[in-house]
């Protein structure tokens, strides 16, 4: 702890809003990690099963219901389920605003990742800009009347601006990661609701 205030003294003013979007970056990244962990996983017995070509509702209740009610996949499997007796237009329908739901909960926050990645290296650039001035203002006409400090400023910048990627980067790959994941499970969504609205035409006799 005592290294991380010499830090951020070293570093000058603007690594205290650094450090906050750092803070917050952190933050976000274990909120979405334990999002993707809880509640947006399915089994992979239940979407084989739904998968299979020997499809059995009786089975795929079963599965679901080892599975939190929160389970973004849970809700939307169950909400086919319930409706599988009315026209595959009002599922197809449904299913679509299931699916806006899910996607809005999954990606709610990205944009303060994405707010992060572009201005953690601006901070750190500005922080290089003052600290540079600070060590510039210490240079007189004819001499450089203060040696360390002029040190003492490009050491300022320079940790700001190494902070401010170190940040930037770190909320880069999250934000990629996240955003990966987000399409991989509307992906998913749009392959069982095809998956189960075709089986509900067959059963039904539909074309």
């Amino acid at each position: 702890m005592s290294n991380i205030i010499e830090i951020m003294k070293n570093g000058g003013f603007f690594m205290y809003p650094l450090f906050f979007c750092g803070i917050l970056s952190i933050a976000l990244i274990i909120d979405k990690i334990l999002l993707h962990k809880r509640l947006a996983k399915i089994p992979k017995n239940l979407f084989n099963q739904i998968e299979s070509e020997e499809f059995s509702w009786k089975k795929i209740e079963q599965e679901l219901q080892k599975i939190i009610s929160e389970n973004f996949y849970k809700n939307f499997i169950n909400l086919l389920f319930q409706n599988k007796l009315k026209p595959i237009w009002w599922i197809e329908s449904r299913a679509n605003d299931e699916a806006k739901i899910i996607e809005k909960s999954i990606s709610s926050g990205m944009w303060i990742l994405e707010t992060i990645v572009t201005v953690a290296p601006l901070l750190g650039l500005l922080g290089t800009i003052f600290g540079m001035m600070d060590s510039f203002k210490l240079i007189g006409d004819d001499s450089l009347i203060n040696p360390t400090g002029v040190t003492a400023g490009v050491a300022e910048s320079l940790i700001a601006t190494a902070f401010g990627l170190i940040v930037a980067v770190i909320s880069l790959f999250a934000y990629n990661y996240f955003s990966r994941k987000q399409d991989q499970i509307l992906d998913d969504l749009e392959r069982l609701v095809t998956k189960i609205v075709d089986q509900i035409k067959l059963e039904s006799g539909e074309k």
